[in-house]
């Protein structure tokens, strides 16, 4: 029997049993059946970085076949523990500037994966808020500046606001007390939106920056749609459970002999939009434009 850890960084949400789910049925898919070829270890330290090292080490000392990796944070934790066990990695922006690999068509160590998008899409986020609230011409970003992932998302926001007409205001995500007096401080002066960048302690956050947006009636971008079904108003980013079906391959694949370092980092190539027009309802906002709503993956009623 062939051993595969996992190793997360995301605190528990209702969207990790099918994401789960699909990286089972991707190895399964490949003739693996966990249980009868295959062992899985699961560890999750839900944004706990002492718990990330210590599960790191365990991973290490256990030398399994391959690990699933979820975020930056689990693989740059595993990467310092070894370099001789397979990674393979899902949920990561910058694998590149991370370190974690030296390019992202030839990894060149024991890491490859699927990252969660380019920093280009960061703009998008900005066009969307416009789209589903003209109006605003203020933009607070929430963002972990701990973290290179956190600068990059900004950097392209940043890059595109003079063109949309609006002022941006960073606000930090390290924890509960900064979130909110962040966004309050912000929700003090008139016509403003909120984009929430990807990062883990936005996850584990999630509750509370939806809750906020909602007290003081901004209107808000997300990066995923956890957001979105937890009262969130829009969220667009990349099929997430598609990637844990494309690491479940690369594990395949490691498995029968392959190594990282000949795999490529993989780019998304689905994206979904959610809109939750009772989110809307309660900001006060119009029905948003019918062209936004054709886009749309799911609407939220």
């Amino acid at each position: 029997m062939r051993r595969i850890g996992v190793l997360e960084n995301l605190a528990s949400d209702e969207q990790r049993p099918p994401r789960i789910g699909a990286f089972v049925q991707g190895l399964q898919q490949s003739g693996w059946v966990v249980g009868r070829d295959l062992r899985l270890d699961d560890r999750s330290a839900a944004g706990n970085p002492d718990d990330l090292r210590k599960f790191a080490a365990e991973f290490a000392a256990l030398s399994p076949d391959a690990i699933l990796a979820v975020t930056s944070p689990a693989v740059g934790a595993l990467l310092s523990a070894t370099h001789n066990v397979p990674v393979v990695f899902v949920q990561v922006i910058d694998p590149v500037g991370a370190g974690f690999v030296n390019s992202l068509a030839h990894p060149g160590g024991n890491a490859t994966g699927f990252m969660l998008f380019e920093f280009s899409l960061s703009g998008k986020w900005l066009e969307l808020l416009k789209e589903m609230a003209p109006g605003i011409s203020r933009v607070a970003v929430v963002r972990d500046p701990a973290i290179a992932a956190g600068t990059g998302q900004f950097g392209a926001i940043q890059a595109v606001a003079s063109s949309f007409g609006v002022e941006l205001t960073p606000v930090d995500v390290r924890d509960p007390a900064e979130i909110e007096r962040g966004i309050s401080a912000f929700a003090r002066g008139p016509s403003g939106g909120l984009i929430v960048t990807a990062s883990p302690l936005a996850v584990v956050h999630h509750d509370l920056i939806v809750s906020l947006a909602g007290r003081y009636r901004l209107p808000a971008v997300y990066f995923a749609r956890l957001f979105a079904t937890a009262n969130g108003l829009i969220s667009y980013g990349a099929d997430v459970a598609d990637q844990y079906r494309g690491a479940a391959g690369y594990v395949d694949r490691i498995l029968r002999g392959e190594k990282p370092e000949d795999l490529p980092v993989q780019v998304p190539t689905k994206f979904e939009l959610v809109i939750n027009l009772k989110s809307a309802k309660a900001l006060g906002l119009t029905i948003p434009p019918p062209a936004l709503l054709g886009r749309a993956d799911e609407v939220i009623e």
